[in-house]
C-alpha cells in the first residue's frame, strides 16, 4: 500500500547506534541513546529505540482516536492517555518487538471506549505499519 500524497515528512539523524545520539534538525530534540542493561548495555540516563517507539505509538494512537471521534461525532475525555509498553526479544532470525497499549478514557462507557479503540487501531499509522508484523495488544485501562 502506498501513500497517495505525503502530507508531512519527519527527519532524524542517528549516529552511534544504541549508544549514540539522535537529533531532529527541525526541532531542538537532541537525545543521548543508551542500551539498557537487560540488553547488555551500560544503562544510564539516555533513551533507547523501544522507549521512543512507545512514546511515538502512544501519541499517534491518541491522534487516531481524536480523528475517529471527530469523524464519528463521539465525545472523548480531554484527559485521554495511552500507556504504551514495547518489549524486545529474540525471534528466529534476530530480534522482534511487541506492543501493549493501555488506553485510559476516564468517564467513557467501556463498550464505547472499546469501539473507539478498535476504530482508532484501523486508522493509526503506527498500527497500519505494524499490522501483521508484530503483536499489538489493546486494552481499556
Amino acid at each position: 500500500m502506498s501513500i497517495e500524497q505525503v502530507l508531512y515528512r519527519a527527519h532524524a539523524k542517528a549516529t552511534g547506534g544504541r549508544d549514540g545520539r539522535a537529533v531532529v534538525p527541525e526541532s531542538n530534540l537532541d537525545l543521548t541513546l543508551t542500551t539498557p542493561k537487560s540488553l547488555g548495555g551500560a544503562g544510564g540516563t539516555g533513551v533507547n529505540p523501544e522507549q521512543l517507539f512507545a512514546a511515538g505509538y502512544g501519541a499517534c494512537f491518541i491522534g487516531a482516536m481524536k480523528f475517529v471521534a471527530a469523524r464519528d461525532k463521539i465525545a472523548i475525555p480531554s484527559d485521554v492517555s495511552v500507556d504504551a509498553s514495547v518489549g524486545i526479544g529474540a525471534i528466529p532470525n534476530g530480534f522482534g518487538i511487541e506492543v501493549d497499549l493501555k488506553v485510559s478514557l476516564p468517564g467513557m462507557e467501556r463498550g464505547a471506549a472499546e469501539g473507539l479503540i478498535a476504530a482508532a487501531h484501523i486508522v493509526c499509522p503506527y498500527s497500519n505499519a505494524t499490522r501483521g508484523n508484530i503483536d499489538v495488544r489493546l486494552s481499556v485501562a
